[in-house]
């Protein structure tokens, strides 16, 4: 089989669960980035017993907001043995963001209960492995973080910085509510086993998003996403931003930092899946200018706070693109609907992709 690469949105609902697939000519590989909120479960078991070979070289819980946490606390607390196997977890818990210099502050509830997991049921060492075990973190200075996985996907760390991390204890410390003793996996594993949403049918085995004022323009200054694990993903010459719900200034400079060393004037990408379910908030003209990208990605059926916003899509087709852009979504709903109207594309100069009717989530191949 020839080398290739793609993204699986999966039917996340509100949510993000996404599959990164690469194939070195030899045989598929997989990473998977945050799990969904736990209403769309059932969509991530199913690609995960789907797996081919079983294996994922990567999970990545990129920030603790119940859309992202959620599917990955059930997918962790099903019974081992697993039917599938885990290379590696990146996810930043209470004890990172004490090394980021946030003396005495503490982890959210499902934080917690996910560093519980991960040290009860994989095996030593396999959380931030590619880190030795420290933070996912972007330094303030010199090159940028880069890890080589199995079969040659490489991965630059864009995001977060230590200021992601140290002011992510203001929205955690209410959240704990004195249930959990921040960093005590004991005791957060103890209190996992009285939550419910997230027990399989026997035996042991929410951070919320930010609501934003009607008709806001402002930046996204919500401390959980501000904390994302977001990322470039290159595989020869194919590439994708992932980019979690991270803080646009952030990840600005990242990429600024990467196009200086690597003496570029703009980031030319295969596919690009936005910030934050496509918020205004966080796809700005600044990284628009710093990016070049035939395909952007959207994941969100727009429950809750009504994703994508019109104004970040605007965005986009505003910027220096190529021709003819595609606007790739996971879901037709009320909120994506009308980017589906053949007049708009036309007018607009862009390319519509949804699922395929009778069929839910997007894959996406280049």
């Amino acid at each position: 089989m020839k080398r290739s690469m793609g993204l699986e949105m999966l039917p996340a609902l509100h949510g993000d669960a996404l599959l990164l697939r690469w194939h070195d000519g030899r045989r598929p590989r997989q990473l998977l980035v945050d799990g969904g909120p736990i209403g769309a479960y059932g969509a991530l078991r199913a690609a995960i017993d789907a797996l081919p070979g079983q294996r994922l070289e990567l999970v990545v819980l990129s920030h603790v907001d119940t859309d992202h946490v959620d599917g990955l606390l059930r997918l962790f607390a099903e019974p081992t043995p697993w039917p599938f196997s885990v290379a590696d977890v990146w996810f930043n818990g209470w004890t990172h963001l004490i090394e980021a210099g946030a003396q005495e502050r503490l982890g959210g509830k499902q934080g917690e209960f996910f560093a519980a997991l991960i040290q009860q049921r994989l095996p030593p060492d396999t959380w931030n492995r590619a880190f030795g075990g420290h933070a996912v973190r972007v330094p303030a200075t010199g090159a940028l973080p880069e890890v080589t996985l199995p079969g040659g996907l490489k991965l630059t760390l864009l995001s977060p910085t230590d200021e992601g991390l140290v002011a992510l204890h203001r929205a955690w410390r209410t959240d704990l509510k004195g249930q959990v003793v921040p960093g005590d996996f004991d005791s957060a594993w103890a209190a996992l086993a009285t939550q419910s949403r997230y027990l399989p049918e026997a035996g042991l085995l929410g951070g919320g998003a930010t609501t934003r004022p009607a008709g806001s323009t402002r930046l996204d200054a919500a401390p959980a996403n501000g904390s994302s694990i977001a990322f470039l993903a290159e595989f020869g010459r194919r590439s994708a931003l992932l980019l979690a719900d991270a803080h646009a200034p952030v990840v600005c400079a990242s990429i600024r930092r990467l196009l200086a060393a690597r003496g570029q004037s703009r980031l030319r990408v295969d596919a690009m899946k936005l910030a934050h379910h496509g918020s205004r908030g966080n796809t700005t003209a600044e990284l628009m200018a710093l990016v070049e990208c035939p395909r952007y990605l959207v994941s969100t059926n727009g429950d809750l706070f009504g994703h994508p916003d019109e104004e970040a899509l605007a965005c986009i087709l505003a910027s220096s693109q190529p021709a003819r852009v595609q606007l790739c979504f996971n879901h037709l709903s009320d909120t994506t609907r009308a980017w589906a109207d053949p007049a708009r594309q036309q007018r607009l100069g862009y390319d519509a992709v949804f699922p395929a009717p009778g069929t839910e989530g997007l894959a996406v191949h280049w």
